[in-house]
Order: C-alpha cells, then sequence, then structure tokens
C-alpha cells in the first residue's frame, strides 16, 4: 500500500510538471487570443478554459496540487489580461478543497470586476452545493444562468439543440450551474424540469466538444429517466454515456457510479456490487481519491442492504478521512449516515448513537429535505429491527414533521406559480386594452385634421371618451369578475392534492377551523402504505403514483360518504369520521384494509400487491373522555399507525382505553407510548389485515 502511494506521489508529480510545461508553452497563443482593455479586465478566452478545465479535473481529487499549478500559471506575465478568468477557476478550487474563507474571499474579490455578477454567483452556487445546502445552491445557480444567458444562448434552439457554440460563451461553467439546478429539482421530485436541465447541460457539452461532461451529462439523463420509468430511455443514456467515457479512466468511473445507483434503485444488490467493485478499481487506477470514497459509500449502502455490518462499517470507516481532508460534507454525511446504519445492524447502540448526535450537528444547515428524509426513514427503520422502539418512534415523528415541511413547501411553490399566471394574463389584458384605446384616440385625431372641422371633432373626441369610459368601466368590472373567479379557483387547487384528487392538509386544517379548538370530537385514522419505497426502489417513481392514486381511490371507495379522506403527505392517509362509535370505527379499518389488499393493483409491471397499516382513535379518549386539540389527537393516532407498522404491518391497532385522569398523564404516556401499552395503562384493538 505504501509503495502504490509512493507511485501515485510521483506520478501526480510528474503530471504537474508537464501540466505547468504545456500551460507555459500556449501562453503566446493565449495572449494573442485574448486582447484587453482599459482595466485589465479580458473577455472569456475558450482557449485558456480548456487548459483550466484539465486542472479542474485534477482539482476534484487533488486541489493543493491543482492550486500550486495554477499559482504558477497566474505569475505568467501573459495571462495578465486573464485574471477575471483564472480567479473564478481558483474559487471553483478551493471550493472543491471545502475552503469556506479562501471561497468567500475570492468572490468578494471577483465582485470587483465589471459584469462579474454570474462568476460570483456560480463560485457561492458551488460552494452551498458542497455544503449540502442545496435550496441556496439553486439560487445562485439560477443567478449565474441568469448571467451567463447572453453570451451562451441558453434555452434558443431547444434544449437539444446547439449546432455551434458561441465565441464568448463560458460553457463550463454554464454546465456546473445546471448540475446544481438538477440535482434540487431531482431532489424535489419536479422529474420533468430535471431532465430539461440535464438536456439542456448535454447540449453544452456536446457544443463544447467536452467528451468528459457529456458523458456526465448522460449518466444524469439515465438516471433521471429511470424515475421517470422510462426502461428504454434509461438504458439507451447509460449505454451512450459508457461509450463516450471510453478511453478516459476517470470517466469511465463515473459512470460506474451511475450504473452502480440504476442497479440500487432496481433491486438488483449483485449488480450494484460488481458496478461499485469496478468503479473503485478504475477510481483507484484514475488515482482520484474523493471517487474512491464515493465508492466505498457506495459499497457500504449495498453491505447494509445484505445486512453485512461489519463489512459495511469498514467501507464507510475507508471513505471518511479522505472526505473530511477534502471538506466534502456532503459525501462525509452520507458515509457517517451508513456508518450509523451498520453499527445499528452490528447491535453497537452506544457508538451508533454518538456517530448520529454527530450526524445531526452536521445536518443543520442541511437543506435537501428529501435526501434527510430518506435518510431519516432508514434510520428509523434500522433502530425498529433492532428493537429499540424509542429512538425508532422519534426518527418516525421526526421523518413526518419534515414531510409535511416538504410538502408545504411544494404547494407554496405551486401556488406562487399559479399566481404569478394570472397576475401576468392579467397584465397582459390591460396592456391589450391600452394598445386599442390608443389606436381609436390616433385614428379620431388623424379625422379631425382631414375634416378640419375643430367643433365636430371635440365633439365626436367627447363622444367618443364617454364611450371609452363606458367600455372601460366594463372592462375592469370583467376583469374584476375573472380575477375573483381565479382566487376562488387557486383556493380550491390549494386545498387539493395535484395527484388523487383528494383533500389535502390545507383543507383539513380549514375544516379543524371550525371545530372548538380546545377539544377535538370524532375519530382519526392515519393510514400508511407498507413498503411503498420497495416499489419505487423496483418499478420506479411512475408505478409508484399509480399505486397512490390507486390506493386513493380504494380508501375513498371504502369509507363512508360522510368521512373527509386527505392525503397526508408521500404514501400517507388521514381519514377523518365524525360521528362514528368505537365499535363501528374498528369495521370501518377492516373494510379499508380489505378493500385496498383484497386485490392487487394493475401496473404496466404487472399486478402488485400492496397492503397498508392503521392507527385509529376516538376522541375524546375513553374511559376519562379528557379534551384534546386536533394536533395532539393527530399524533394518537400516529402512535397507534407506528405499533402497526412495528407489530408487521398489514393491520389495523386502535387505541381502546387509555388510563389517564389528566392532561399531565396523557403527556407521560406520549413521552413512552411503547412502555405505556406494555403496562396496559393503554389498551388496543388489533384487525388483521387479508392474508398473503
Amino acid at each position: 500500500m505504501t509503495a502504490l502511494r509512493l507511485y501515485s506521489a510521483k506520478r501526480w508529480i510528474y503530471t504537474g510538471l508537464w501540466l505547468i510545461c504545456t500551460l507555459a508553452g500556449s501562453a503566446h497563443a493565449l495572449e494573442g487570443a485574448a486582447g484587453s482593455n482599459a482595466g485589465g479586465v479580458a473577455a472569456f478566452n475558450p482557449a485558456l478554459d480548456n487548459q483550466l478545465a484539465r486542472l479542474q479535473r485534477i482539482a476534484y481529487d487533488k486541489p493543493a496540487l491543482a492550486l500550486q499549478i495554477l499559482q504558477k500559471l497566474r505569475l505568467d506575465p501573459a495571462h495578465a489580461a486573464h485574471s477575471q478568468q483564472l480567479l473564478l477557476a481558483e474559487g471553483r478550487m478551493q471550493a472543491a478543497a471545502g475552503n469556506d474563507t479562501a471561497v468567500e474571499a475570492i468572490a468578494s474579490n471577483l465582485s470587483q470586476y465589471p459584469n462579474s455578477q454570474a462568476q460570483v454567483s456560480l463560485l457561492r452556487a458551488l460552494h452551498a452545493d458542497q455544503g449540502g445546502r442545496s435550496l441556496q445552491a439553486a439560487e445562485h445557480a439560477e443567478k449565474a444562468l441568469a448571467g451567463l444567458e447572453p453570451a451562451c444562448r441558453l434555452g434558443q434552439g431547444g434544449a437539444n439543440r446547439m449546432p455551434s457554440m458561441p465565441k464568448d460563451c463560458d460553457f463550463r461553467s454554464a454546465w456546473a450551474a445546471l448540475r446544481v439546478l438538477v440535482r434540487k429539482q431531482q431532489n424535489e421530485g419536479v422529474l420533468s424540469l430535471a431532465e430539461a436541465s440535464a438536456r439542456q447541460a448535454l447540449a453544452l457539452a456536446e457544443a463544447g466538444k467536452d467528451n468528459y461532461l457529456r458523458a456526465l451529462s448522460m449518466g444524469h439523463l439515465a438516471m433521471l429517466s429511470h424515475y421517470l420509468g422510462q426502461v428504454d430511455e434509461t438504458n439507451r443514456w447509460l449505454a451512450q454515456g459508457q461509450k463516450t467515457a471510453e478511453g478516459d479512466v476517470l470517466a469511465m468511473a463515473h459512470m460506474k457510479s451511475f450504473e452502480s445507483a440504476l442497479a440500487s434503485r432496481s433491486g438488483r444488490p449483485a449488480d450494484q456490487l460488481r458496478a461499485l467493485e469496478e468503479g473503485l478499481a478504475l477510481a483507484t487506477q484514475a488515482d482520484a481519491p474523493r471517487l474512491m470514497a464515493q465508492m466505498q459509500i457506495g459499497l457500504s449502502d449495498v453491505y447494509v442492504q445484505l445486512q453485512q455490518p461489519q463489512k459495511a462499517a469498514t467501507a464507510a470507516e475507508l471513505a471518511l478521512p479522505q472526505l473530511h481532508a477534502l471538506g466534502d460534507q456532503r459525501l462525509e454525511r452520507a458515509a457517517r449516515h451508513n456508518l450509523a446504519l451498520a453499527l445499528i445492524q452490528a447491535r453497537q447502540f452506544e457508538r451508533a448513537r454518538r456517530e448520529l448526535t454527530l450526524l445531526a450537528e452536521m445536518r443543520q444547515d442541511w437543506s435537501d429535505h428529501a435526501v434527510l428524509i430518506e435518510e431519516l426513514r432508514e434510520e428509523g427503520e434500522a433502530w425498529a429491527a433492532a428493537g429499540q422502539a424509542k429512538e425508532a418512534l422519534a426518527n418516525f415523528h421526526a421523518e413526518r414533521s419534515l414531510s409535511a415541511e416538504l410538502v408545504a413547501l411544494n404547494r407554496e411553490a405551486s401556488l406562487k406559480q399559479l399566481k404569478v399566471k394570472y397576475d401576468s394574463e392579467r397584465k397582459q389584458a390591460d396592456l391589450d386594452l391600452l394598445i386599442r384605446d390608443k389606436t381609436l384616440v390616433d385614428k379620431q385625431l388623424a379625422n379631425r385634421h382631414l375634416a378640419q372641422q375643430v367643433g365636430l371633432a371635440v365633439a365626436a373626441l367627447l363622444a367618443l371618451s364617454i364611450g371609452l369610459a363606458a367600455v372601460m368601466v366594463k372592462r375592469v368590472r370583467e376583469a374584476n369578475r375573472l380575477l375573483k373567479a381565479n382566487e376562488a379557483l387557486l383556493r380550491a387547487q390549494s386545498e387539493r392534492d395535484p395527484l388523487t384528487d383528494l383533500a389535502n392538509r390545507r383543507h383539513f386544517l380549514a375544516v379543524m377551523a371550525q371545530q372548538a379548538p380546545a377539544e377535538f370530537n370524532g375519530a382519526l385514522l392515519m393510514i400508511d402504505i407498507d413498503h411503498f419505497k420497495h416499489v419505487n426502489d423496483q418499478h420506479g417513481h411512475g408505478i409508484g403514483d399509480v399505486v397512490i392514486c390507486e390506493v386513493a381511490r380504494r380508501l375513498s371507495h371504502a369509507v363512508r360518504a360522510e368521512d373527509l379522506v386527505v392525503r397526508w403527505g408521500g404514501e400517507e392517509f388521514l381519514v377523518f369520521a365524525p360521528g362514528v362509535s368505537l365499535a363501528d370505527l374498528s369495521h370501518l379499518a377492516e373494510r379499508i384494509l380489505r378493500g385496498v389488499g383484497g386485490q392487487p393493483i394493475n401496473t404496466d409491471s404487472g399486478p402488485l400487491r400492496v397492503t397498508v397499516s392503521i392507527g385509529f382513535a376516538h376522541f375524546p379518549l375513553p374511559p376519562s373522555k379528557l379534551a384534546l386539540q386536533w394536533e395532539q389527537a393527530v399524533n394518537w393516532a400516529d402512535m397507534a399507525l407506528y405499533t402497526a407498522k412495528s407489530r408487521g404491518r398489514n393491520r389495523a391497532m386502535g387505541i381502546a382505553t387509555v388510563d389517564a385522569r389528566d392532561s399531565d398523564a396523557l403527556m407521560q404516556i406520549e413521552a413512552d407510548f411503547d412502555a405505556a401499552c406494555s403496562s396496559e395503562r393503554v389498551s388496543l384493538l388489533q384487525v388483521l389485515g387479508p392474508p398473503a
């Protein structure tokens, strides 16, 4: 191992010397191509960008070496006119190294240059992305693309076509900004937007004749096609990316990473393991430590799935030192998450808790809600499988809370888009009206000059003004009527789930607002589709949407006409049943279990048998009938649902009685629900679902 590292170090030294000589030898050509202005800032220089691209690839794994070579390049007088371009390259390398202070200092220096806002935004986008702050990263990336658009003519000619690269287009910066957007759009589930952004990135890479970026773009498109359930497109993009990467060991290693991810999503652990081992060999051959660490993270994930915790922990621990040295917090968090799962499986609970405490500190600035929800789900399932109910329940509630927050964010974004759309339409209608009014006035003035009859013209203008005023009043009334109709439509849309057309949380809150605020009356059933993650992973998100819609339809048929069915978020539903007895509530739960799980769901992948778990309760809780707010009632249904899941799923668990005389006793039971069930302070009803 020592000899291999010595050989790798020597090879990087020789590579660095070769690059210095190559870059210095091309100085004269660059000087002639660049030109300069009075401020000493040249326009974007494609020839220099090609040289810096080599350094950027080195910087991903060897930032210190790349920065050393870059400093020698900056000392060359021939590149004095390109200081802005060189400064951006340095900033990207410092971002790859995780040097926060250096990145901010360079961003501040860049802002001193004219027309540098796009570069500053890109630098901050890449820095935030590496730190896991995807929302901030996407905001900066959008600003960067807005600044790069005039030179690159982004979006002109469609996302798939860019016949030639504009001379001053910094296409690699635009590609990097688009990649940040793709990751954020993918995590938010807006896959059509993510695919459009990825296709635009591919068009830039092809016009710029950069095969490395082309291969990565095709890998991203293969992943997105899989999420969209497009099997043929997935295989086509993966094959094209692998062919494009041939001869480039680093690009080939990246394609193995995409291949392993697709195998994981398709539920093929053996293929995933093979791709990762081949990718690790290629990354080792390319002497790419960050990519090697990435492959180790993937291996730890496979070993966790295969219930081999010792191998999983070893793989994660091999990745951590390198990622910490590189300052890559996003990948380091992934490695620590896999390490925690392995430790839980190995029943090393104290060490797992220490690891999760450290992970919680690292997640404080994390804004990738979808990734965090997935991690919380996996940690909760690991705790439950290990028999640690308290930790499993805490993860379950944390995941539920974050899922609700993500649903609210997506809903707010959709409403903003609708409002912008309707406001734009109203403003356009007003503008059209003004243009027509101006045309009428111009014609009237022309008639007055032609007739040379001032008096008649004044009278005609007066009559026209009265007519126009009447038209304006009529148009304003019509615009107000349309505005009110649009507002009513927005309100209705904001209270319906767009996928299932069920009521959503907003509508449920409106219903709850009509109840007495201090006392909730009625019954609640919290419903969760069993093993839904496996449906998405093995069949794709398109089939997952079909399953959610069919479950929603079967729920609506199973409940009473007066019951309210709510899509609570993801694969979870809530039923509010007013005026139902506890005995009838058990029958209702049984109807739902049989209605959903009694028959397979027909999909393009074949029939799928889907079951649900249910937690239900009648409020006020018997026998003491203590008053609860609706939020507390939902929490009690949640706890019953968790019990149903922990006891094997495909069943309903209902709260029959609760031994609590006051609100303090209720709070104690909520704090440790499992212990209260074991001590019979809470008695439960069980309803089994249809047999497999």
